[in-house]
């Protein structure tokens, strides 16, 4: 049911509209709406309230393609035996954040000082992102690295793990991969690592970003949050931006922005809504009949996701999931030319598989899964129209494993997973490999194909940067219009290397930077004539 923080059918224009409730959006509309001067409004097509797959923290497995996902599906992937993969992205309040595992990774330095790199703004550079987290952060748990104590995030480790766990450290420990006080530390900056991961999780209950940043915040008189509201696009005087398109209640609305519109919609919708309004490859949008207002090739493209492919490990006893039901990560370098981790491993308290796996194989329920993943794909996807119609689906091609590089590093991770499994600290857990096993032995290639499935961090649709396919700038303004700032995982350059929620919370508090530092200045210059 759509919901109103305060009624806003009489007022049709703010100052700043923000598209999407998501990780980034959340973040933007709390800190903007902390000037009490300024009129902000949050938009939102999914609903507020959380049902509890929500709120379950080891329940997030039933949100997959429920009511609460966007579960966007690729076209056939020829690197994946002409399988479709379900792209799930959260469409309720907190976006993603309400639906995913809740694993908190600020990113490797690697990933950080190549973004400064690319957009030429130091403010993206490691070190300075770490004082970013260090303010929004309130740590429990084990750290090597000054961590933050007093921000909005509660960050929790687990305080008694699944038995998967610790096992999982001691295994990689076994195999040569170093083991950390905690994912977020000096294990970023190194090439290899384990530890017991950051969540999310307070026990067994879910913390989404929204939680966090808006709701706390619902009753202040400047901050309207309308769900229900499905943007359509954005409307333009010359290149400003001057107003948003939205069907809300079936009926469609329209609702200006005298100061700044920021697109949080997560990276499909994001470059959708661009192409809809007319900024994207002009000979692409011409074809469709759309009027161009900024060519922009590099909309929808650059599409990267962390493909994975679950090892299962069938379990001597039945051990059900604790808190989030993933509670340990590595980060490893397989290829020796990596300057950082190039395979991503999280471990789940319960068997992951495709469906295609499940259709073939009986899968054990008493089982564990170590997710191996591609760190930095080399692969490159888009997103595209499929027509001017707003109301037609996307076509999403992923075009996973098409570099070989991906291919030659997903069976490097694959034989990782099965020789951790292996080792003597799993010994009185596990009663057998059940995937790839057997069923696999000899064709190794054959089982990433059927079993891979995506993290869903689908980012990078929108890239921040300076060459001829960037969309937005540094400060994450998009070229060649006025009024208009994205804020959500498609602004990567590249994939951050592990899980993306944490990286896109730092995107809405940069962005929230450099919108609150020039609104104070807009309000004052107004303020001189009133």
């Amino acid at each position: 049911m759509p919901h109103h923080s305060q009624p806003p059918r009489e007022q049709k224009s703010f100052d700043v509209i923000i598209c999407g409730s998501g990780t980034a959006g959340s973040v933007v509309a709390r800190r903007l709406s902390e000037d009490p001067h300024l009129k902000v409004l949050l938009l939102e097509f999914g609903g507020i309230a959380y049902d509890s797959a929500i709120e379950r923290a080891a329940r997030w497995p039933q949100n997959i393609g429920g009511p609460n996902d966007w579960a966007f599906h690729s076209e056939p992937e020829a690197g994946l035996n002409g399988r479709s993969l379900i792209m799930s992205m959260g469409k309720v309040v907190g976006g993603s954040s309400s639906i995913n595992a809740m694993i908190w990774a600020r990113g490797h330095r690697e990933d950080w000082d190549f973004y400064a790199e690319e957009t030429g703004d130091r403010n993206w550079r490691y070190d300075a992102i770490q004082d970013v987290y260090r303010e929004i952060e309130d740590y429990r748990g084990n750290t090597d690295t000054p961590r933050g104590t007093l921000g909005p995030v509660s960050v929790f480790q687990p305080k008694h793990p699944h038995p998967a766990a610790p096992a999982l450290v001691d295994a990689a420990k076994a195999v040569g991969i170093p083991s950390f006080a905690n994912p977020n530390g000096l294990m970023m900056e190194a090439k290899s690592g384990c530890a017991i991961s950051d969540v999310r999780a307070d026990g067994d209950d879910r913390m989404t970003i929204f939680d966090s940043y808006v709701r706390p915040v619902l009753a202040r008189q400047n901050l309207t949050v309308i769900t229900g509201a499905l943007v359509q696009r954005i409307v333009f005087e010359g290149r400003r931006a001057v107003a948003v398109d939205v069907l809300h209640e079936g009926i469609r609305t329209r609702f200006a922005a005298t100061e700044q519109i920021v697109l949080s919609t997560g990276s499909i919708n994001t470059p959708r809504i661009l192409m809809q309004s007319g900024i994207g490859n002009s000979e692409d949008l011409k074809r469709l009949g759309i009027e161009v207002v900024q060519h922009l090739p590099g909309v929808g493209e650059n599409l990267q996701d962390h493909l994975c492919f679950p090892s299962i490990f069938e379990l001597n006893e039945a051990t059900p999931p604790n808190g989030n039901g993933s509670e340990a990560t590595i980060y490893t370098t397989l290829n020796p030319i990596s300057r950082s981790p190039d395979v991503l491993m999280c471990q789940g308290e319960f068997p992951i598989h495709s469906p295609e796996l499940a259709g073939e194989h009986k899968i054990p329920a008493n089982a564990w899964s170590l997710v191996a993943g591609l760190a930095k794909p080399l692969s490159r996807g888009r997103v595209r129209l499929r027509s001017a119609d707003y109301t037609d689906t996307v076509v999403v091609q992923l075009n996973a494993l098409s570099h070989e590089e991906d291919l030659k590093t997903a069976r490097a991770a694959v034989r990782l997973s099965q020789e951790i499994g292996a080792q003597p600290a799993f010994a009185k857990l596990n009663k057998r490999e059940a995937f790839p096993g057997s069923a696999y032995s000899q064709d190794l290639d054959q089982f990433i194909r059927i079993n891979a499935v995506p993290f869903w961090h689908q980012t990078c649709t929108a890239k921040m940067g300076r060459d001829h396919m960037s969309v937005v700038d540094g400060e994450l303004k998009v070229y060649g219009v006025e009024g208009l700032m994205i804020a959500d995982g498609s602004v990567f350059p590249r994939i951050p290397t592990g899980n993306t929620m944490a990286p896109c919370v730092v995107v809405g508090e940069q962005a929230s930077r450099v919108l609150r530092k020039k609104l104070s200045s807009t309000i004052v210059d107004t303020a001189r004539f009133v």
